[in-house]
């Protein structure tokens, strides 16, 4: 511990370079929990929960206003006409769900967030389904990476906070494989 009581692992303003990773996880493969871990290896589940969450809510906004900045021609560029057509049914269906539960998982986030945009998904419901989906998941790695385990073995606290992620994105691509088989 440094004199002021915070850890060394990030410092007293690493909150704020993790925020910006969190950010950049938009355009850049940044293995999100790892950083949210990191952040209750330093500041405790509570505040580096706080911390995680503010980052990764700031994160799904930056996808999904760029991408809803975007206009109409821009939007069947990216996704074709199809495409589009495609995702507007699929976010009235299900987009609150996979946004809120694609928080959990691997390139998904940001990529629904983007593609919520992209489809003009009403923002009251995108925000409220990131918020549905950041709380938890923030809390929940801030607390792995407060763990004594975590702060006896940082290795490997970070290790399984960013394997948790890749296994669960096996299991739900799993069931979208299986899923397309059967309708095949």
């Amino acid at each position: 511990f440094a004199e002021d009581g915070v850890p060394k692992t990030l410092g007293s303003h690493g909150w704020l370079l993790v925020l910006g990773l969190l950010m950049l996880d938009v355009f850049l493969p940044i293995p999100a929990t790892a950083a949210l871990a990191a952040l209750g290896m330093t500041y405790g589940p509570l505040l580096g929960g706080l911390y995680g969450c503010l980052g990764t809510f700031l994160a799904g906004t930056l996808g999904y206003g760029m991408c809803r900045l975007a206009n109409d021609r821009v939007s069947r560029f990216l996704a074709g006409e199809t495409g589009m057509a495609m995702g507007k049914r699929f976010f009235r269906r299900s987009g609150p769900w996979a946004i809120a539960l694609s928080r959990w998982t691997i390139l998904l986030p940001e990529l629904l967030s983007c593609f919520a945009g992209l489809v003009r998904m009403p923002a009251k419901t995108y925000f409220a389904a990131l918020l549905c989906g950041v709380i938890p998941m923030s809390f929940a790695y801030a607390w792995l990476g407060s763990t004594e385990t975590a702060q006896e073995n940082p290795l490997l606290a970070l290790g399984v906070s960013a394997a948790v992620p890749v296994l669960l994105w096996a299991i739900v691509s799993r069931c979208f494989r299986s899923k397309d088989s059967i309708e095949e």
